[in-house]
């Protein structure tokens, strides 16, 4: 398949820069992916939906503050976002601008803190090697910058905003943006309909900001994550499966997580890194609905809503979004597709 077969288009202002306040105000499109019958309504809406016996996986994979400014050794401003943990207090990182952090390197972010550039990596990032005072994890929180994506252009004044409420396990350079929309109330009244809410995790990687730039679709290579998936977890899924009950994956990195470790028919816990790229063709094994966001343009995320629900139902469903003005991307309002 072709690229610009998942192209739409889509006016700047629709792009959210600020979340919903309260989380679950937002908008909520519901589509039927067999038919693809659309219905608008508010995000708080979703418990009509729930069925007693409902599984909802939430990744509960926590942002870090991993968007760092400093200066290199000549004076010139440079940016770093963290992406992996490596050990000894060493990152793949992504450096902007990039052509002058060469090994040996040194990139200044405060008194504090410092990184030596060690070399290049595959995907055109860098190793390098950290040097501080104090303890890491307070230190990020005073220098580093929530990674909020590119078509973001507000600076965060609460960093909590870009977490999920449930938030739990820190590794992420992008959040689960699904997952921003519930609140711990509305989570409990799930709880109360009869749904059962489990946690995954899967720490979001570089490539969430990365394009596809191949003319085919099939030729692109997928970033690998890393996720996890507890015994009990896994256990509970099967059993729901095999009671006939739906699986509902909260955004797309829980899908990716349920589906790679599904490609049995039976989710299989461990942990282990994920190259797994769904697009239209893709067999489905574990995931029955989907909560998730409105995504860019010829991006792998709308291409596996197209395989989850056909690719003329979800153009379809996002040219009405453009229509009736919904909130688009990371920050944006929400779709139930079922």
């Amino acid at each position: 398949m072709k690229l610009e077969e998942f192209n739409y288009d889509l006016p700047k202002e629709l792009i959210a820069q600020t979340p919903a306040e309260p989380r679950d105000s937002c908008r909520l499109m519901m589509l039927d992916k067999n038919t693809g019958e659309y219905t608008h309504h508010t995000f708080r809406d979703i418990l009509d939906e729930i069925r007693p016996g409902d599984i909802f996986v939430f990744n509960n994979t926590k942002v870090i503050p991993a968007r760092l400014f400093g200066k290199r050794s000549t004076g010139g401003r440079v940016e770093v976002l963290l992406l992996t943990p490596k050990g000894n207090d060493e990152w793949e990182v992504l450096v902007n601008p990039g052509k002058k952090a060469l090994p040996g390197e040194v990139i200044t972010f405060s008194d504090h803190v410092s990184c030596e550039v060690l070399d290049k990596t595959d995907f055109g990032g860098r190793r390098v090697k950290f040097q501080y005072d104090g303890e890491w994890d307070a230190l990020l929180d005073q220098i580093g910058e929530m990674p909020t994506p590119p078509y973001i252009h507000e600076k965060l004044e609460d960093k909590s905003q870009y977490q999920t409420v449930y938030a739990k396990y820190k590794g992420s350079a992008a959040a689960p943006t699904a997952g921003l929309h519930f609140t711990p109330e509305l989570m409990e009244e799930m709880k109360q309909r009869g749904a059962t809410l489990l946690f995954v995790t899967l720490h979001v990687g570089i490539g969430t900001f990365r394009p596809v730039s191949e003319e085919n679709i099939e030729d692109h290579e997928m970033h690998r994550e890393w996720y996890t998936v507890s015994e009990e977890v896994a256990e509970e899924i099967n059993q729901a499966r095999a009671a006939g009950r739906r699986i509902i994956a909260v955004g797309t990195t829980s899908v990716r997580t349920l589906e790679a470790a599904g490609q049995s028919g039976q989710v299989e816990p461990g942990s282990r890194w994920t190259q797994l790229y769904i697009y239209p063709g893709y067999q489905w094994h574990i995931v029955d609905a989907i909560v998730t966001n409105f995504h860019l343009p010829e991006s792998t995320l709308i291409m596996m809503m197209a395989s989850f629900s056909g690719r003329e139902h979800i153009l379809a469903a996002y040219e009405e979004a453009v229509r009736q003005k919904y909130r688009f991307f990371s920050f944006g309002d929400a779709m139930f597709i079922r």
